[in-house]
């Protein structure tokens, strides 16, 4: 196949023209943004979709990626504000808010924020103990996001988060970590066992306290009760005493038998009840026994009565009575009785 001259024109002409199509129309992909030079120096920024480039003056200059990004930081060695050697590591997170200052106003983003955050690591590490390094990982995370977001703030980057991945004491250090912390723990039980054998001594001795005053209390009120029962019974005594005076002042003999008989019939039964005793032998008189029976008689028949309805009057006193002599009244057999005048 010959092509002519006009045919060859056309080709070339549509080459240039498809040429043409491509630097003049330009597409940015959702997350990105292009920056533009014309003629070497920075004009605009071109946003995601469809932009127009003036063709042969404009051309694209950087691609830079607007999302959040992750930058790992890799482990260093940091001396603590003790002297103690540690291992840390941590990661970044970062967004490009200005594609034009990221992308003029500094060389290697990730190379500058990540030597950045290594070295505010060791500053912000290296002034605290290992103690409080080890314990408050969120205080370290706070102070360098506040300290690298700040540096990187004139390049036109975001710094969202900056967290320590892992903090590696040294081996021995870790050794006399453990001990420590069983020394404290083992010092924490002790301290527990010595407060818990403390409170129940002292709930002890309030109990027996407590058990003291209230065996006090009902002691006394028995002891109190016991001289009222005392006091009523020596009242109730002495009452009946003097009525038994009374009764001896105005010349009732029987009742002093009533009185005697009383004492020693209760005096024979404390007797009776005595544990250390089961046979009791004592000489008796029969006829004081007759005759203590005899006054109780005499009272009883006295008060109720010989039962034929007419109340027996008490004997009169032996002063009252006549003297029975021999001379006057001759002794009377009670078997053998007087014979009449009839017989």
């Amino acid at each position: 196949m010959n092509l002519g001259g006009f045919d060859i024109f056309v080709i070339v002409v549509v080459i240039l023209a498809i040429l043409l199509l491509f630097a003049l129309v330009k597409t940015v992909p959702q997350g990105y943004s292009y920056t533009v030079e014309r003629f070497g120096r920075y004009t605009r920024t071109l946003q995601p979709g469809l932009n127009i480039l003036t063709p042969f003056i404009e051309r694209i200059g950087a691609k830079m990626n607007v999302m959040e990004q992750v930058l790992s930081i890799p482990t260093q060695e940091v001396i603590t504000k003790d002297n103690a050697s540690v291992s840390a590591d941590a990661v970044a997170f970062y967004q490009v808010l200005n594609p034009a200052q990221a992308a003029y106003q500094i060389s290697n983003l990730e190379n500058a924020i990540q030597n950045l955050t290594m070295t505010n690591i060791r500053s912000v590490m290296g002034s605290m103990d290992l103690d409080e390094l080890l314990s408050n990982r969120e205080v370290i995370n706070e102070r360098l996001l506040r300290v690298v977001d700040q540096a990187v703030h004139p390049w036109g980057i975001k710094v969202t988060r900056v967290e320590i991945k892992d903090i590696q004491p040294p081996a021995d250090l870790v050794e006399s970590m453990g001990r420590q912390m069983k020394a404290e723990r083992e010092k924490r039980a002790q301290v527990l066992e010595a407060e818990g054998f403390r409170n129940a001594q002292i709930l002890r001795a309030e109990g027996a306290k407590q058990a003291a005053v209230l065996k006090a209390e009902g002691e006394r009120e028995a002891a109190f009760r016991e001289a009222e029962a005392r006091e009523r019974l020596a009242e109730a005594e002495a009452k009946a005493t003097q009525m038994v005076s009374q009764a001896i002042a105005s010349g009732d003999v029987q009742a002093i038998n009533y009185f005697v008989a009383q004492k020693y019939t209760e005096a024979l039964v404390e007797i009776g009840k005595a544990p250390n005793s089961k046979i009791v032998l004592m000489p008796l008189e029969a006829s004081s026994i007759i005759g203590s029976l005899g006054g109780i008689g005499a009272i009883a028949k006295e008060v109720f009565g010989d039962g034929s309805g007419q109340v027996v009057q008490p004997r009169p006193p032996a002063s009252s009575r006549p003297p029975m002599t021999s001379r006057n009244t001759p002794a009377v057999n009670p078997f053998n009785p007087p014979a009449s005048d009839e017989t």
